[in-house]
């Protein structure tokens, strides 16, 4: 496990440091713990500087032991297009909603200043630019931004090409980024279900609860000692997932991994441990 700080100065754990003043970065999660995840965010200080900009993040682990890693980033910072404001930031998306942003793109120079091409390598958000104005050299544009209801569960960081009828500067991009956060939570997250003898059966429950009603598809584990009932197409807020586990001749501990595949976002999975101990003799 290790801590992370988007500062400058040193932390109780990793440190995430720019080598200019045009880079502010920034940890999400400064504490991990084993396989847990976080992500670092680099921001332009599109403000104070102007043309190419490249910059090294140092990244400084405390713990387990000190380490350091160097993340080099890099952009081209024009003045004639404006983005107001200067990203699309969709916060946290509820999985399975549909979101919708916009921003405005300001030009000044030529007359016939055009967007002529968007490109998105991401098949779960749209984009449109749709011109508003046009006259004394200045051009405005609206740029509808949509994601789908089909985001994955995640930190989501995207930019958007688009291409201009500019020869000299063609080409700008548009930063995407949203945080899809699942509707559904499982408790126990960890199932213990008790100390066996071989050859004894029982069941318990866990609790899926979601935001809004939800149908649960299917139930299964990667451990045939578990099993379940078919699950109700019914809709609801709350379901209670019976888990019936069979202990089998061999002594020891048994676990799986219990996959629970839902109708929230068209299909999504939400994910548990169970896990018990057989005894010896029966």
């Amino acid at each position: 496990c290790g801590s992370a700080a988007a500062s400058s100065a040193r932390c109780d754990g990793p440190a995430s440091r720019p080598s200019c003043g045009c880079t502010v970065p920034e940890v999400t999660v400064d504490t991990l713990k084993t396989y847990e995840h976080s992500e670092i965010i680099a921001k332009f200080n599109t403000s104070a500087f102007l043309g190419q900009k490249n910059a090294t993040l140092t990244v400084v682990f405390d713990r387990p032991y000190y380490a350091e890693v160097q993340l080099q980033v890099g952009g081209y910072i024009r003045s004639d297009v404006v983005l107001n404001p200067g990203s699309v930031s969709f916060g946290n998306v509820d999985q399975g909603t549909p979101a919708t942003k916009t921003i405005e793109i300001h030009y000044a120079g030529r007359p016939d200043w055009q967007i002529t091409e968007l490109r998105l390598a991401n098949q779960n958000i749209d984009a449109e630019a749709i011109e508003l104005s046009r006259g004394a050299g200045q051009v405005k544009y609206q740029l509808t931004v949509s994601l789908r209801d089909t985001a994955p569960v995640g930190f989501l960081k995207e930019s958007l090409s688009i291409t201009t009828n500019d020869a000299r500067n063609p080409q700008f991009t548009v930063d995407i980024d949203a945080r899809v956060v699942t509707e559904l939570s499982v408790s126990p997250t960890s199932l213990f279900v008790g100390v066996l003898r071989p050859g004894e059966r029982v069941t318990k429950q866990i609790v899926l609860k979601g935001k809004r009603p939800f149908s649960v598809l299917s139930v299964e584990s990667d451990s045939e000692n578990f099993s379940f009932p078919a699950p109700s197409s019914l809709k609801k807020a709350l379901h209670l997932i019976s888990v019936t586990f069979t202990a089998g001749e061999t002594a020891g501990k048994v676990s799986g991994k219990i996959t629970i595949k839902t109708d929230v976002g068209g299909e999504s999975v939400t994910d548990a441990e169970a896990f018990a101990q057989v005894s010896g003799a029966a």
